[in-house]
Parts: C-alpha cells; sequence; structure tokens
C-alpha cells in the first residue's frame, strides 16, 4: 500500500496542480480566466502551476480568439489523462483498505 503514495510525482500532487487536473479532467477544456476564477490566487501563481503541468506533458494549450480578444484553453493530455484515471484508482484504494480496516 505504501508504494501507492510514492507512485505520483511532485509535479501532480501538489494540491493546486491537482485541484487543476481534477477540473480539467471534468469540463475537457477550460480557459486561464476560469482557472484564476475557481482557484484564485495570483496570475503569476496561476501561471505557475499552469507551466509546470505543461512541462510534465499532464495539460497541453492552445490559443482560441474569442470576438476580438486571445484566450488560452487547457485540456488534459493522454498521460494527463491516465495518470488522472491512476490517481482515481489509488483514492479507491485506500478507501477499500480504510473499509477493510487496513
Amino acid at each position: 500500500m505504501h508504494d501507492l503514495y510514492l507512485h505520483f510525482d511532485q509535479v501532480f500532487f501538489e494540491k493546486t496542480r491537482l485541484s487543476m487536473m481534477t477540473l480539467l479532467f471534468k469540463e475537457k477544456c477550460v480557459s486561464y480566466n476560469r482557472f484564476k476564477k475557481i482557484i484564485g490566487g495570483t496570475d503569476g501563481s496561476i501561471y505557475t502551476h499552469l507551466k509546470k503541468l505543461l512541462e510534465a506533458s499532464y495539460i497541453q494549450k492552445k490559443k482560441e480568439l474569442v470576438g476580438e480578444s486571445a484566450h488560452t484553453i487547457y485540456s488534459l493530455t493522454r498521460k494527463g489523462e491516465k495518470t488522472f484515471q491512476e490517481y482515481m484508482q489509488f483514492l479507491e484504494t485506500v478507501i477499500q483498505n480504510y473499509k477493510k480496516g487496513g
């Protein structure tokens, strides 16, 4: 069981980035402004967390024109989706072990 805790890297397992991954898994595509609205924090903080997820290849970004302004939209990569699903399985294992008294 202890090995499960070591399975996820520090990029994925950091609380703000995990929140971002959860939001992306739920909504499929999320704009920078939506992240900022939901997660809070400064532009620099949001950007830094997104950059780490991009560098780890958990997410990808693209620019979209909305009216006359460009918006940056983020989505999970295959690696990001797989890692998130593994995380969900990890949580299920933890819950099952807890229910069994372990």
